[in-house]
């Protein structure tokens, strides 16, 4: 039998995207990133908006997005994605612009830029993971890294007298009159990744009817960085990243 006689549209389960390019992506096994780059594409592609969509990336593990989506790409300095998504929204009205930024971007250096693009409510989705460190220059201690949680800078754990507590950026930006959907959402089993896949499509839908700001934050694994395996990876972060930073919808207007 020929591989293409079993291969049939009836037969099929699931497939790759065609909006993912073929390159191999360059991130740790079990990391967060490809599952939300997959989970993106899709959106994409059923949406059918891939030549309507630009995306824009900063410094970070996900500074090479663009050798894995196949779309326009903008790549902005660390932080500033949110200031050149603005650029763009308000160049191109009818594009569907979207970030993609990590923690220790938006949370930190990127502060200001986020708050304020969403205070104006900029016509934009922003997709931000955050795995609670700094996860492509050594596993530093990120604004979002958790009370007690050791890193290379906070070897003893982070001490919240010294550094403060972890900053729960996606709760101070539901408050904001720009949003319009604020979610905080996860990709470690099937269902979430569902979820996930739901609320992306939303943060798009809402570009298209100019309602605002979509924020959608996910709350990721970096095995690499926390010292663990990957299965090790996902049970830590449901037993210590969900109570710190608990799924669900926080604004839907």
């Amino acid at each position: 039998m020929d591989i293409k006689d079993i291969i049939k549209p009836e037969n099929v389960v699931f497939k790759k995207s065609s909006v993912m390019t073929d390159n191999v992506l360059h991130y740790c096994p079990g990391c967060t990133h490809g599952v939300v780059h997959r989970v993106i594409a899709e959106v994409i592609e059923e949406m059918g908006i891939q030549e309507k969509t630009i995306g824009v990336s900063p410094v970070g593990c996900s500074v090479l997005a663009y050798n894995y989506i196949d779309i326009d790409w903008q790549q902005a300095a660390h932080g500033r994605a949110p200031a050149l998504a603005t650029a763009l929204n308000r160049l191109y009205p009818d594009k569907y612009i979207f970030t993609y930024q990590g923690d220790g971007d938006l949370a930190s250096i990127g502060t200001a830029e986020i708050i304020h693009a969403c205070n104006r409510g900029e016509n934009i989705l922003v997709v931000f993971i955050n795995n609670a460190i700094y996860g492509m220059t050594g596993g530093q201690m990120a604004p979002t890294t958790l009370a007690g949680m050791p890193t290379s800078t906070s070897p003893y754990g982070r001490d919240v007298k010294l550094t403060g507590h972890p900053l729960k950026i996606t709760e101070m930006l539901a408050q904001l009159p720009g949003t319009c959907f604020v979610t905080r959402e996860s990709g470690e089993t099937a269902a979430a990744v569902r979820k996930l896949k739901k609320s992306i499509q939303k943060g798009f839908e809402n570009i298209s009817k100019h309602k605002g700001t979509s924020f959608i934050e996910v709350v990721s694994t970096c095995n690499s960085g926390w010292k663990l395996s990957p299965v090790d990876s996902n049970r830590w972060m449901k037993e210590n990243m969900f109570p710190v930073y608990p799924l669900g919808v926080l604004k839907d207007e």
